[in-house]
């Protein structure tokens, strides 16, 4: 069976660098091709005792602890080829984004090779975000788990609480690291092993594999000795990094440091974190994911630079065709930790699709999310999304100023229902049916304001239609 992998685009932001002190996980779900139908569901906590998890992709079976948490996640509509659940917030506020592709070389490779009967990006989610209480506890319970299994993917996933931001990349069949975000920093994951210089002793910032440090000992495969960057031992740094991988950590980096003017967009040596110049919203975050290198000569819709046709074709865009599903797993401090936790979902081209917000203290989400199909069928969001960029992509100048006005008032909207549901469960117990409620409330709105977007756009087209005759013309 053909694997699939997650080439995607991540952002992570320690509580120090947000505006309101929220904890950031951000990521869009790409694929190699256009189509892969995403839904957006929640599971219920279950006592499960003697269950075991069995893979249809590399037919691993892992056993499992007997209770298994409330958790929110977003799986492909078609389970086939498995789950493949990908993001999601449980009970206990933990949030958890996997995966994002990235490359081991292959010198490390020689000595642990992928395996392929392991724990691959389809099950990791399943595995790992229904049984953990701290973000912490999610590196460790997967590191585990690699190193008993194995994997047949090089992987990066990112796990995050109200207090802590933890990346953890895997290389290799067997061996991975993790680090704490520092709080006031952020980092641009693009499809790369980034980790650079860690301290095994360090466990609170740092984890490791068990034998991570002999490993790389036994085998010489430090090129620095006397430090420890994981980026240099592991990582790769190719041509396809420079153009497929750096640009985007390169724009990123761009736009929240712009006082940075001596980086390029094909340097190898760019550092993963970095203290922003001003603190982030939730909005900020959403401008990157939804980029296209904006404002410069690499943008392919050319809307604010001129660049040349190869310029504008150099460097892999950020938002895509091949865009399936973004979340940006915000937990929140400064309210109680009941509706502190929101899951921000976009389906389809996110250059184009709004973001919604769902408090992951909920026991259903919207019709419209939960039932993605196969076939194309407007009254899914995943497959309206889809259709209004195909729409949109032949005509984007025409379209961009109904786009951007209509992104913007739905921005505007989510803020305005995250306060007013916060203050109408301020105070109150049992508020999971209320937030229930207002997520659908919120989630329908969206999707009219959409579906008269639509409309809108179907008008227009029709007017620039190449065989418009006007009469009398030409006679």
């Amino acid at each position: 069976m053909m694997k699939k992998s997650s080439d995607c685009t991540e952002i992570l932001v320690g509580k120090g660098a947000t505006m309101d002190g929220s904890t950031i996980v951000a990521r869009n779900q790409d694929g190699y091709g256009p189509i892969n139908p995403i839904k957006y569901i929640v599971h219920e906590a279950k006592d499960q005792k003697n269950a075991t998890f069995k893979s249809v992709v590399t037919g691993v079976s892992v056993p499992l602890p007997d209770n298994a948490y409330h958790y929110t996640c977003t799986p492909q509509a078609d389970q086939s080829d498995g789950q493949w659940e990908e993001s999601g917030i449980n009970e206990f506020n933990v949030g958890m984004s996997a995966t994002e592709t990235t490359a081991t070389n292959t010198r490390v490779l020689g000595y642990d090779p992928l395996v392929h009967d392991g724990v691959d990006e389809e099950a990791m989610v399943s595995l790992v975000l229904p049984y953990i209480k701290t973000a912490k506890e999610g590196v460790e319970r997967l590191g585990a788990i690699i190193e008993k299994y194995g994997t047949g993917e090089s992987n990066s996933i990112a796990f995050n609480d109200n207090n802590d931001v933890w990346l953890l990349e895997i290389v290799g069949g067997h061996h991975w690291a993790a680090m704490r975000l520092p709080e006031d920093t952020y980092a641009i994951v693009p499809n790369q092993t980034l980790i650079q210089e860690i301290d095994p002793n360090d466990k609170d910032n740092f984890l490791v594999a068990t034998d991570l440090v002999e490993f790389v000992e036994k085998y010489h495969l430090n090129p620095n000795p006397g430090k420890f960057n994981f980026r240099e031992i592991f990582g790769t740094q190719g041509e396809d990094d420079a153009y497929y991988n750096t640009p985007r950590t390169w724009y990123g980096q761009k736009l929240f440091n712009p006082e940075i003017t001596d980086q390029k967009p094909t340097d190898q040596d760019m550092p993963l974190t970095r203290k922003p110049a001003k603190k982030l919203a939730i909005e900020d975050v959403q401008k990157f994911l939804s980029s296209h290198y904006n404002g410069t000569p690499y943008d392919p819709f050319g809307t604010y630079a001129s660049g040349t046709a190869d310029e504008q074709r150099k460097y892999r865009s950020i938002a895509m065709d091949r865009n399936q599903i973004s979340s940006i797993l915000q937990i929140r401090n400064g309210v109680p930790a009941e509706y502190a936790a929101v899951q921000w979902i976009a389906m389809g081209f996110f250059a184009y699709a709004p973001y919604v917000p769902f408090y992951t203290n909920a026991n259903d989400t919207p019709e419209d999310y939960k039932n993605t199909t196969q076939e194309v069928d407007v009254h899914n969001v995943y497959w309206l999304n889809k259709t209004l960029s195909v729409l949109i992509e032949p005509h984007f100048h025409e379209y961009v100023e109904a786009i951007n006005a209509f992104r913007s008032a739905c921005q505007s909207y989510a803020r305005s229902r995250i306060a007013a549901t916060d203050e109408e469960v301020s105070g109150k117990k049992d508020i999971t049916d209320t937030l229930t409620k207002s997520n659908i409330e919120t989630a329908n709105e969206i999707s009219k304001r959409t579906y008269k977007l639509f409309d809108e756009l179907v008008k227009h087209g029709l007017l620039l239609s190449k065989t418009t005759w006007e009469k009398g013309q030409n006679l």
